[in-house]
């Protein structure tokens, strides 16, 4: 049985809970929708492009915008990004990371809906776009020729793209935009098109060299008209910050 205590705090705590629902309708407290969107990088013909898809309904009907959709129950938001990548362009295991939290209250005009966004890394030859029930005509655009987007995704991909900019300078994640195997060429294209200017090539090749990242593969690449070059690879195909900046 209780005692006179027990009931007492039984009360309080009733009391309590009821105040806490009254405050809480008062003060206009929700549940609101939270989505994950994705921008998916690759670099196709010596230029950085991201893929986008046309959207099949309202809002928005026919607007390109970032791969997305809301987040299942008992998912992650990493899990429903990781859901994305192999549902919208066929690959898993990429370099993934969350971006920012996306919560203005009238970026969806829907009601208020949160997008959690994150950015993913893939070379070109990996990716298997798939066309959804819910998605038209996925492809990758340059972004540099970006014209109007749905909901907020300009601004989302102005976020990644600064992103990504910074985080070639003090991590090794340009090898998850290259193939298994490169040139030198080839790993300073891929700086210079994401840091948007051109790179002295032997400073690139000494700076490189001294960071220790890359190894020769013993195997070349030929061609008709060029000159054998070395393939190298990275040693290490898992994020990993610089011993200095690069």
């Amino acid at each position: 049985m209780y005692n006179s205590h027990k009931i007492g705090a039984l009360i309080i705590l009733i009391s309590i809970t009821i105040t806490h629902m009254q405050s809480s309708k008062k003060e206009g407290y929700f549940n609101p929708g939270v989505t994950v969107d994705v921008a998916i990088f690759t670099i196709e013909d010596n230029t950085l492009k991201i893929l986008l898809i046309k959207r099949a309904n309202e809002p928005f009907k026919g607007t390109p915008a970032l791969p997305g959709g809301f987040i299942h129950k008992g998912e992650s938001s990493l899990e429903t990004a990781e859901r994305i990548l192999a549902d919208k362009a066929g690959v898993k295991n990429v370099y993934i990371e969350q971006l920012y939290t996306f919560d203005e209250s009238e970026r969806d005009p829907r009601g208020q809906i949160i997008s959690i966004a994150y950015f993913a890394l893939v070379p070109r030859e990996k990716l298997g776009i798939h066309e959804g029930s819910r998605t038209e005509n996925p492809e990758f655009v340059s972004v540099e020729n970006l014209d109007k987007l749905a909901f907020d995704h300009k601004k989302i991909i102005a976020y990644a793209l600064k992103r990504l900019g910074d985080k070639i300078l003090y991590t090794n994640i340009a090898y998850s935009l290259l193939p298994q195997s490169f040139t030198f060429s080839q790993l300073q294209k891929t700086y210079e098109i994401i840091l948007g200017a051109p790179i002295d090539k032997r400073n690139f090749r000494k700076k490189f060299i001294q960071l220790d990242m890359i190894e020769e593969t013993n195997e070349k690449l030929t061609g008709k008209r060029q000159r054998p070059a070395k393939l190298y690879r990275f040693k290490k195909k898992m994020p990993e910050k610089l011993k200095r900046f690069f």
